[in-house]
This record gives structure tokens, C-alpha cells and sequence, in this order.
């Protein structure tokens, strides 16, 4: 077993709506959160975390078997309506898996993926949610080779999605997605890359509602990393600029 706890602390701004079109209010707010993790060597685990405005977050991973595994997930907030907590029963075989869920407010899912060839991947979901009497039905396909994985879904719901990630490197690897919602026939796109350096690691985003973000991690001693990060959204002349710095592997 492993045990250990977290201490974080936030300090930042949270962007209120305001009358108008669009407008927000940027409001200055601080968090602090304990978190404690149980770890077994079999891969169980045991994760907790509370703030102090009262939020508890928790997840439990129990593993039945080589094919059967537990999950729970659950969020306690003291505003009416938004705690929620979700059940998983995941199961695996020798060339598929699926998952069956089952939540709070009446919502249940199952899903389901089949590997046709050794690169190939094909399955389905399906949701229904009772309280707000809505269901959904979706499928994708996964193709995985050597150096890339690209993915496609599409559903009932209006949204298709594509990804795509390729390894240029054992150092660099490049990203790229697509969002299109046809119900509000809003699309949107992104394009990244992830580039691992001895010390440290480079990530960052463009996409195409303007913003333009960048996180850089490094290792300046064992169990200490220095982190910077930024986005700049030019479309809202909005601009965040971060540092900070965990200690502890």
C-alpha cells in the first residue's frame, strides 16, 4: 500500500456573467484543498479530495479480476441539485471491453468496443437519462498503427468528433481535433504538440476561436518541478499568465 496527501492551494479569477451580450465580470478568489491518495500495488485505489467552501470529491477503483473492474465516482457541493455520484462495472476481454454506468438523476449507459483488425477498432454507446426523459446513441472507430491513433464519433446527440495524434519523434508528437455540432452548426478545431526535452516538457494549443495557450514543466531537482503556463484569447482580449511549482513525486 501507498499512502499520501496533496495540499493546494488557488489563487485566481473566476469570470461571472454579466447583463449584456457576453459580458463577464472577473471575480478574485482563493481555495484551498486537502487531498489524501491509498494506492495498492495491485492498482486499487482510494482518492479523496474536500475544499474549504465545503466540496468533496472522491474515487474508489476496485479490480475484481483480470477482467472485471469497479469504479465510483462521486462529488458531494453544498448547492441543491449538484452533487452526483456515478457507478462503473468496466469489463475486458481478450480483444474488446465495455462499461456499464449507472448515476444519480436516473442516468444509465452502456458501451461497447470490438477490435476488428490488430490496428482497427469499432463500437457504440447509448445513454438514457430519465428525470430530463432523454437518450442518445453514438459509435466511433479507432485505428492505431505504429506512430499514429486517429479516432471518429458520431451521435444522435448532433456532435461529431475527430482526433488525431502523430509521433514525429520519441520526443515530439503532434496533435489535431474536430468539433462539429450539428444541431447549432457550430464547428470548432484545435491543433497541438507535445515536445519532451531531457529536463523538461513543452505542451501548447492553438485553436480556432483564437486562443493560443503554451505549459512548460521542468525538473529542476528530484521530486521538485518548476511550471509555467499561459493563454492568450485575442477574439476576448483575455490573457492568463501562471507559474507555480510542486514538491514530491
Amino acid at each position: 500500500m501507498n499512502f499520501a496527501v496533496t495540499h493546494s492551494i488557488y489563487m485566481g479569477n473566476v469570470e461571472m456573467p454579466m447583463g449584456g451580450a457576453g459580458a463577464t465580470l472577473k471575480v478574485p478568489v482563493g481555495t484551498y484543498e486537502f487531498g489524501a491518495n491509498l494506492i495498492s500495488s495491485k492498482g486499487d485505489m482510494m482518492i479523496g479530495r474536500i475544499t474549504n467552501d465545503g466540496r468533496l470529491t472522491g474515487r474508489v477503483k476496485y479490480d475484481v479480476n483480470e477482467m472485471i473492474s469497479a469504479k465510483t465516482q462521486l462529488q458531494l457541493v453544498q448547492d441543491e441539485g449538484q452533487s452526483h455520484v456515478m457507478l462503473d462495472l468496466d469489463f475486458k476481454g481478450k480483444d474488446w471491453n465495455s462499461q456499464a454506468k449507472v448515476g444519480n438523476g436516473g442516468f444509465y449507459g452502456f458501451n461497447y468496443l470490438q477490435s476488428v483488425t490488430p490496428n482497427l477498432a469499432l463500437g457504440g454507446e447509448t445513454f438514457w437519462l430519465s428525470q430530463a426523459m432523454k437518450s442518445g446513441v453514438g459509435f466511433a472507430a479507432r485505428h492505431q498503427g505504429e506512430k499514429h491513433i486517429a479516432t471518429a464519433q458520431i451521435a444522435t446527440t448532433g456532435l461529431v468528433s475527430l482526433n488525431y495524434a502523430h509521433r514525429l519523434s520519441e520526443k515530439v508528437t503532434l496533435a489535431s481535433d474536430f468539433m462539429w455540432n450539428w444541431n447549432t452548426r457550430e464547428p470548432a478545431a484545435s491543433f497541438g504538440y507535445d515536445y519532451m526535452l531531457r529536463q523538461c516538457r513543452l505542451r501548447g494549443k492553438v485553436d480556432t476561436d483564437g486562443k493560443v495557450g503554451a505549459y512548460l514543466e521542468e525538473r529542476v531537482n528530484v521530486g521538485v518541478n518548476f511550471i509555467l503556463s499561459a493563454e492568450l484569447d485575442h477574439v476576448k482580449k483575455d490573457y492568463k499568465f501562471g507559474f507555480g511549482m510542486t514538491v514530491g513525486e
